[in-house]
């Protein structure tokens, strides 16, 4: 027998094709690993940015409720600059009068 005699070929291949077996289920089951890695840490990350949407929907929120709140106070002290203001607030919260002035009093239930 040669080294080249059919019998040999044979023996020869059937063990290259139990070895393309083998390299092929390592490699399925590789890829099975790694796409179930994948979709675990895809479904995490989805839920972690889910929570972060609503965290920035509530701070948006309150941010917006901040800055009308500003607006607010910032017309309240540009109407602190007016004389006639400062008198109704004068007359409302210490009941102080201009001289002349009768001030009108009603019953308060």
């Amino acid at each position: 027998m040669n080294r080249f005699s059919p019998e040999m070929k044979q023996a020869g291949e059937s063990a290259a094709a139990a070895g393309a077996k083998r390299r092929r289920l390592i490699w399925v089951v590789l890829m099975a690993i790694f796409f179930g890695w994948a979709g675990y840490i895809f479904f995490a990350q989805s839920a972690l940015i889910s929570d972060k949407k609503q965290e920035l929907a509530q701070k948006q929120e309150s941010s917006k409720q901040v800055n009308e709140s500003l607006g607010q106070l910032k017309y309240e002290v540009s109407r602190l600059n007016d004389n006639e203001y400062i008198g109704q607030l004068a007359r409302k919260w210490f009941n102080m009068y201009p001289q002349g002035e009768v001030p009108i009093r009603t019953e308060q239930p």
